[in-house]
């Protein structure tokens, strides 16, 4: 059974101390041992001959496509992650590679208006290793989402981040329907079939 990485918005706009959503006072709390975290667990992936597919949180220049409630809780004058710049390009840490797939979204739900489904499916893939930000928005709506799909999702408590109540929170509901733990635990069960049950932080 194929298991793939899904690597969730790892973005300088989200990462980044100068990128829009920190400036605009919604940093990340542990963000630099996330990106070395996913580092680690990528590197682990490859040389497990696993795939890898990344998310990006991009708008159109105008911003028409950034949801309103999301536009209203930022600063005036924000413009976060606009395709093209900067701001919307994953992290040096963790640049993709030839044979990774980049899926392009505008929705907290990777699923939702994007083709990740038909990549993951043309690629064989059953099981979702997943990491990424931000853990109770973007990478819950997804893992979500995947089980209602009916891929078998693991969720690497340690390659991902939100604020402290936010954050156990969400580990807390996506134990429901995934197996969350850290990356180190889950890839070596996933390798062997017999990935661990439940949560751990």
């Amino acid at each position: 059974m194929v298991t793939a990485a899904l690597v969730i918005d790892m973005q300088n706009g989200f990462c980044r101390a100068d990128g829009s959503l920190p400036r605009a006072g919604f940093g990340l709390p542990r963000i630099d041992t996330v990106i070395r975290n996913n580092a680690a667990m990528i590197d682990a992936v490859r040389a497990a001959g696993m795939p890898v597919v990344f998310t990006r949180h991009v708008f159109r220049p105008d911003l028409v496509d950034v949801p309103a409630r999301m536009m209203a809780a930022l600063p005036p004058g924000t413009t976060p992650l606009v395709r093209g710049s900067r701001d919307a390009e994953i992290v040096a840490e963790l640049a993709p590679l030839p044979g990774d797939r980049v899926i392009m979204k505008n929705r907290y739900d990777a699923f939702l208006y994007t083709d990740l489904e038909l990549v993951l499916r043309l690629m064989g893939v059953r099981r979702l290793l997943v990491s990424g930000v931000v853990t109770n928005a973007c990478v819950e709506a997804t893992v979500r989402s995947a089980e209602q799909r009916d891929f078998e999702v693991s969720v690497a408590a340690d390659c991902i981040s939100a604020p402290g109540a936010a954050y156990e929170a969400a580990l807390a509901s996506m134990a429901v329907f995934a197996t969350v733990g850290p990356w180190r635990e889950l890839l070596a069960g996933l390798q062997t079939g017999s990935a661990p049950a439940g949560a751990t932080t």
